[in-house]
C-alpha cells in the first residue's frame, strides 16, 4: 500500500548528534585560514567534496576513503589514525528522538534519508528500528543534494512529492527536494523538528 503520509528525515544534526564537522574544523585549524575554517564553509566543501561523495555514494572502500580525504583536504594524519577517529563522529541520538518517532510512526509512514557511509551506519543500527523505511546515501548509490536520490526514494516509496515532508539541517539539501515538489524544512535538532510539525499539523 502507497503511504499517504512521508515524514523524510536527515539524521545527522536532525535526530542525531555527530561531530563530524567540529572534527574536520580541528583537523584543519593549524594548516588552513580562518575563512575555511567557517561552519558553513566546511559543510559546503563536505557536500562537494569528490572523497565524500564517491565514499558515501558507495563506490569506495574506507581505506581509499581515507587516502583520498587526507589528500585533498591536505590533512597531517595516517589513514589509520582518521579512520578510527571518523568512525566515532556518530555520537547519540538527540534527547527525545527515539519518542518522537515512535509517536510519529502511529500517523505516519516515517522515513529517513541520510548522506551515509558503511562505518557510521552500522553504529546507527540500534536508532534505525525507528523507521518505517530507513534510506542512505551509500545504499541508494544517490547522494544528497542531488535530486536523484529524492527521486530514488520516491521511486522506493511509490509516492508523489506533495506526499512527502522532508526535515535536513543543510540548506542545499532543502532547496533540491523543494525543486521537486517536496515541502521541505531547515531544521536544526528534535527542538526545531517538533515546533515545524506543530506548525504544520503533522503531531
Amino acid at each position: 500500500m502507497r503511504p499517504s503520509s512521508v515524514l523524510l528525515f536527515d539524521l545527522g544534526g536532525v535526530l542525531v548528534h555527530t561531530r563530524g564537522f567540529a572534527a574536520v574544523k580541528a583537523m584543519l585549524r593549524e594548516t588552513a585560514p580562518a575563512e575555511v575554517l567557517d561552519e558553513q564553509a566546511i559543510r559546503d566543501r563536505w557536500l562537494g567534496s569528490p572523497a565524500v561523495r564517491d565514499f558515501e555514494s558507495g563506490w569506495t572502500s574506507p581505506p581509499v576513503f581515507a587516502a583520498r580525504f587526507l589528500e585533498e583536504w591536505q590533512v597531517s594524519l595516517t589513514p589509520e589514525a582518521f579512520l578510527d577517529d571518523f568512525a566515532s563522529w556518530i555520537e547519540r541520538p538527540y534527547p527525545g528522538a527515539e519518542g518522537l518517532l515512535r509517536f510519529l510512526r502511529g500517523k505516519h509512514h516515517v522515513s529517513c534519508l541520510t548522506n551515509c557511509n558503511e562505518l557510521h551506519w552500522a553504529t546507527l543500527a540500534p536508532f534505525l528500528r525507528h523507521f518505517d523505511s530507513p534510506f542512505s546515501s551509500h545504499l541508494l548509490g544517490e547522494i544528497k543534494p542531488d535530486e536523484q536520490a529524492f527521486l530514488a526514494v520516491m521511486n522506493e516509496l511509490r509516492v508523489e512529492p506533495e506526499v512527502v515532508r522532508f526535515f535536513d539541517d543543510s540548506r542545499a539539501n532543502v532547496q533540491s527536494a523543494r525543486g521537486l515538489g517536496i515541502r521541505a524544512f531547515l531544521v536544526h535538532g528534535v527542538t526545531d523538528v517538533r515546533r515545524v510539525l506543530e506548525e504544520e499539523g503533522l503531531l
